[in-house]
């Protein structure tokens, strides 16, 4: 069982945990409660004083803003880590119809598909994604448009070899003679036995997202200050990398905790699936 397995149940309570902040933040940003130790933008006669070091009262210190990093950094979860379900849940659903219609039907169908996604394969998808957002323009919502754009040909691939392997099985070919039409097939057998490696590369996947996605905001083409991005925070910090290392450090280092977590979870999945 996977509650056996030490990595996936540390990487599942480091994602249940982001999780639960994700949500207590969308939920008190909606019922206007404010949910955080100090506010993520406090208005100049509000904020503490700069540049304070991690503390009991600000456990990861303020800014040179004097806005508690912590508190910002709580504001930018749901952005920042959400945004790794989305783009992945869509590629999987595109994914996996157009990969497993394509391996099922084989012929033209196939063959289009197989060199469509190779002019994806063939550019960096960090690339295709800082044009479509400067064409879009930044934010949360234009930059979940361009990873979606650019994430499902990996997945339409794998959905397309692993019905490959389970096509020419007698429950497949049964359907088949019965007169099923290809779709009904890909929805009720095939989609069924290839979703166990589907799961484990997107939940691996799920912590690329959100470092790609990083990346960008990091290069300015998430959300607009003053509103709070972890790749954002990483930048606008830099600056004082010498005198004030922790400014940078702790964006950072949450990042590469959300990273982490998935990919122990996806590692757990794998063992317990005997997946490959």
């Amino acid at each position: 069982m996977m509650t056996r397995n030490k990595q996936s149940v540390i990487g599942l309570a480091i994602i249940m945990t982001f999780v639960v902040v994700a949500v207590v933040m969308e939920a008190s940003a909606l019922l206007g409660v404010q949910a955080t130790p100090y506010p993520a933008n406090p208005l100049p006669n509000q904020a503490s004083t700069p540049l304070l070091p991690p503390s009991l009262a600000h456990p990861f210190g303020t800014d040179n803003l004097g806005r508690d990093v912590f508190s910002r950094i709580l504001v930018a979860t749901p952005y920042d880590f959400m945004i790794g379900f989305v783009v992945v849940g869509s590629a999987v659903l595109i994914g996996a119809f157009l990969g497993g219609l394509a391996g099922l039907r084989g012929g033209l169908l196939d063959e289009f598909l197989m060199r469509f996604t190779d002019i994806f394969f063939a550019l960096p998808v960090l690339l295709i994604a800082m044009v479509i957002g400067a064409v879009l323009g930044g934010g949360i919502t234009n930059m979940s448009v361009a990873l979606m754009i650019t994430w499902w040909p990996s997945y339409a691939r794998l959905a397309r070899g692993e019905t490959l392997k389970v096509a020419h099985q007698n429950y497949i070919e049964a359907s088949r003679l019965s007169g099923q039409r290809p779709h009904r097939i890909l929805f009720r057998h095939v989609i069924p036995n290839i979703s166990g490696t589907m799961l484990v590369y997107a939940t691996l996947d799920i912590g690329t997202v959100i470092l790609v996605y990083s990346g960008l905001t990091f290069l300015g083409l998430g959300n607009r200050p003053p509103a709070p991005d972890w790749g954002q925070m990483v930048a606008a910090y830099n600056g004082w990398v010498l005198t004030d290392p922790w400014l940078a450090l702790i964006p950072g280092l949450v990042i590469s905790i959300g990273v982490i977590g998935f990919s122990l979870l996806g590692d757990g999945i794998k063992d317990t699936l005997g997946i490959r």
